[in-house]
């Protein structure tokens, strides 16, 4: 490695370098503050240790098992219904051969993603609204009862993952189809001329092609399987649905800067992460063990 050979790459490393070490490395200081009794006034420094207490709180709390029972459904949820529809939908439109509508296909999927999540709460209340939705008022012409699909726990985590489906499923589905374009047409071209058909291609090429980036994005799901979409649900629920709505993350937001309790909530956030990297070591460690295939 001659430094002085390529030293233009190594200094358009630093731009990013510096971005990492200011806003990735030096604010890990802050996890010190899950280790003591913080308080604004005498900072991190002054403040007095106090070891695994908030952790032993944490643990010992109702109100966190509940969170964490909800953050896991809700992220379950997610993954079973949401993670293979890009797959689908990327499949189905690589089968497209009209480009201009394959383009107008597209853009309109990808547009959701960038809509904030405040518009996109703004979208679903107005269609749900039980006073006026479109939804509601379909159900109604139909003969049923208007469902309070916002204020009825029941139903509320079916409005978040149909909402995140909307907004997210067309964005993810950039990846799969640039996966695609990598796999060989020869071997569609073989294919065809054994006489198979589109779906004995489909499962037999396009899928086992896939396979790696499929597991690529399986296991860094799995690293957000404690985000459960924080943004989203902290616009979209209320009171009423507390019970099956809150998770880790509106929950730190509310003990953190509602009862300003930051080295508790600081405690749930480092948990959150402890548990995502182990998530993650271990889906790498299953996939090259059983599949040959991992991220590292």
């Amino acid at each position: 490695m001659d430094i002085r050979k390529d030293w233009d790459l190594y200094l358009a490393l630093l731009p990013g370098i510096a971005f990492l070490l200011l806003f990735k490395y030096t604010p890990m200081y802050g996890i010190i503050i899950a280790f003591k009794d913080f308080n604004i006034f005498e900072g991190m420094a002054a403040s007095p240790w106090v070891g695994l207490h908030h952790f032993e709180k944490l643990f010992a709390s109702e109100s966190f098992l509940q969170v964490f029972r909800n953050t896991l459904l809700i992220s379950v949820y997610k993954i079973v219904f949401l993670f293979p529809l890009p797959i689908i939908i990327a499949i189905l439109l690589n089968e497209l051969r009209n480009m201009i509508f394959k383009r107008s296909i597209q853009t309109l999927i990808y547009l959701p993603h960038f809509l904030s999540w405040v518009i996109v709460s703004g979208l679903f209340i107005d269609l749900l609204s039980v006073n006026g939705g479109m939804v509601n008022q379909w159900i109604t012409a139909l003969g049923g009862q208007p469902i309070k699909f916002f204020l009825d726990s029941s139903v509320f985590r079916s409005v978040i993952v149909a909402s995140a489906g909307w907004k997210e499923t067309g964005w993810s589905t950039i990846v799969y189809l640039a996966a695609l374009t990598s796999i060989d047409p020869q071997l569609y071209e073989a294919a065809k001329m054994d006489g198979a058909g589109k779906w004995k291609m489909t499962l037999h090429i396009t899928l086992p092609g896939l396979i790696p980036i499929i597991l690529l994005m399986f296991i860094l799901r799995l690293g957000s399987v404690l985000e459960a979409g924080t943004e989203q649900v902290l616009v979209m629920y209320n009171p009423s649905v507390y019970n099956v709505a809150d998770i880790i993350g509106t929950y730190v937001y509310r003990i953190g800067l509602g009862e300003q309790d930051y080295s508790f909530s600081t405690a749930v956030g480092l948990f959150e992460s402890v548990i995502a990297f182990i998530l993650i070591v271990t889906g790498n460690f299953l996939s090259r063990k059983y599949l040959q295939r991992g991220i590292w």
